[in-house]
């Protein structure tokens, strides 16, 4: 069992930057990869960007040049520090933790991210 939590969402203007977190514990072997995931109203949930064991990173097309994930092994915590925020980019996001074929992802509450003009 692995229980994700996500902070850091918050209401900033646009062009601000916010940094959200996921630590994630438990049965955290099981884990190949890191990413968050965000879902904005009447919207499909989409991948914003990911992170494997290894180190290599994607990111969605809208985002890339302004967000960046990260991770940090010894706590058990991957990040998003998000810059140049747009109106566009307000959504819930969600911490995903993927796991091999066949077993089902882990996921967290989600954090809402609010970007005004």
């Amino acid at each position: 069992q692995v229980q994700l939590v996500e902070s850091g969402g918050g209401l900033v203007q646009a062009g601000g930057s916010l940094r959200l977190s996921c630590a994630a514990s438990g049965s955290i072997f099981s884990i190949n990869a890191m990413g968050w995931y965000r879902r904005a109203p009447g919207k499909l949930r989409e991948l914003v960007a990911r992170i494997t064991t290894s180190g290599s990173t994607d990111y969605a097309d809208s985002v890339k040049g302004r967000f960046t994930i990260s991770r940090d092994s010894a706590k058990n915590t991957v990040y998003l520090q998000m810059n140049s925020l747009k109106p566009e980019d307000t959504a819930l996001y969600y911490c995903n933790a993927r796991r091999p074929p066949g077993a089902p992802d882990y996921w967290g509450k989600g954090t809402l991210v609010t970007v005004s003009s």
